[in-house]
């Protein structure tokens, strides 16, 4: 890459590329995450208000990638699969964003006051967010079949294979740790959750093993 195309603002957002905002996205979340599992942090207005912190950081990482995406689409048509996959992944993050918050507020009564609602609604509100994670990963699979580029289409099939090799390891062994007592139940969806925290490790794994991250 030339001098010139790394200082091109539309390779990254405030001058820093996707992976930079994605470490602040994940450390952000984390800290709120233990913040309100220690109790340090109390009551859902509260914890709402310091997730506009991780919200903000996840709008810049798809504004990074983005724009890095749009970069090498113009460069060349080989940006051309991840510019649709950024576009996809951004719609189904924002209804998913939209769908939590929506249960939340429902999960408290804004909407029915004390009165639980009809079954209907909550049904949809409940599904609304997983149907937006298998939005997220149909958008992998097209990366997958759209990706022209032989190299980039391999990187992204091994970082989802370690990915799900990570989320089956740990939904494993907590499995077995459950069910002998020994941790807390934890629902079913922390296994997608163990999954996107697999494609970090995957994109380590490429960027040890071939000296880039990937597409993902």
């Amino acid at each position: 890459m030339s001098a010139a195309a790394a200082r091109d603002p539309r390779s990254g957002f405030l001058g820093r590329g996707p992976y930079f905002w994605v470490g602040l996205f994940v450390a952000s979340s984390l800290a709120l995450g233990l913040l309100t599992w220690t109790g340090a942090v109390e009551g859902l207005e509260t914890v709402l208000v310091l997730a506009l912190v991780p919200l903000a950081l996840l709008a810049a990482v798809l504004r990074a990638a983005q724009l890095s995406a749009r970069a090498k689409a113009e460069a060349g048509s080989r940006g051309l699969a991840q510019a649709r996959y950024v576009k996809r992944t951004a719609l189904f993050t924002s209804l998913y964003l939209v769908a939590v918050a929506s249960l939340s507020f429902f999960d408290k009564g804004a909407f029915f006051g004390e009165d639980a609602g009809p079954l209907a609604l909550r049904v949809l509100l409940a599904v609304l967010p997983g149907l937006a994670i298998i939005g997220v990963f149909w958008a992998i699979g097209r990366l997958m079949i759209e990706e022209e580029d032989e190299f980039l289409r391999m990187l992204t099939v091994r970082q989802s294979l370690v990915a799900t090799a990570v989320a089956l390891s740990a939904a494993s062994v907590w499995g077995f740790l459950e069910s002998a007592d020994l941790v807390v139940h934890l629902d079913s969806y922390w296994v997608a959750v163990a999954w996107f925290v697999g494609l970090f490790v995957g994109a380590a794994v490429n960027r040890v093993q071939h000296g880039t991250w990937g597409s993902v």
